[in-house]
């Protein structure tokens, strides 16, 4: 029913019988079928696609996909290259400048983060064009909030990187010692001022995975 091609399809197995996922299934194929929805149906799992639960670093929590033509394609926050970045993922540049002085960008594709371990998750994995939350509480929820268990649950030192109220709501989840929990605000230009800048969670982040012998993440993202 769902393949993701590497060691999630094993550890997500039985989410994927449960009944709120077949009635999530159910919502989302006349979703697909009678309106707009973003990403396309392919992309959807791109998060899990791109970054096997055994290759997790970091894991940076975004809310639902962005819900614009183009922009969604399965990675929170990011935008594939081509596609001009969102005001969210421009203020994510300013800081990475600000705190590892990295060059900002020409494009907003965080693939390669992806490819380096650092899981790009959204709490829903779909969206209406231009309804945002409008796929929340149909079932989306359960699962991501099972996906960051089961990551809480190795005892391999993670970063959970956890930008504004909806990202924070999910700390009562991650209570293994090992890890360590990044919050600020969301770098929307709503709140980006009130905490979010500043932050220096790429250098964080850097730091405790050096510190556990984990290779750091190279947050440069290279212009086209």
């Amino acid at each position: 029913m769902v393949h993701i091609g590497n060691s999630w399809d094993e550890v997500l197995a039985d989410e994927f019988k449960k009944d709120y996922y077949l009635k999530l299934r159910e919502f989302l194929k006349n979703e697909y079928r009678t309106r707009r929805i973003y990403p396309d149906m392919y992309d959807i799992f791109n998060s899990l696609k791109y970054t096997d639960y055994n290759s997790v670093k970091a894991v940076i929590l975004g809310q639902d996909p962005y819900h614009g033509e183009g922009q969604a394609h399965g990675l929170c926050f990011s935008v594939r290259a081509g596609v001009e970045p969102p005001p969210s993922l421009k203020n994510i540049f300013k800081e990475l400048n600000s705190d590892l002085g990295l060059p900002v960008p020409n494009n907003g594709e965080l693939t390669d983060w992806a490819k380096q371990g650092v899981l790009l998750l959204n709490t829903v994995l779909t969206v209406r064009e231009g309804a945002a939350n409008s796929h929340k509480g149909k079932g989306w929820e359960i699962l991501t909030d099972e996906i960051i268990r089961k990551l809480n649950a190795r005892n391999v030192p993670t970063a959970f990187i956890l930008w504004g109220g909806n990202a924070k709501a999910k700390l009562p989840l991650i209570t293994n010692p090992v890890h360590a929990v990044f919050t600020a605000a969301h770098p929307s230009p709503l709140s980006a001022y009130n905490g979010f800048f500043g932050c220096r969670h790429f250098s964080g982040v850097n730091n405790f995975l050096s510190s556990n012998g984990i290779t750091p993440i190279n947050w440069q993202i290279h212009n086209i």
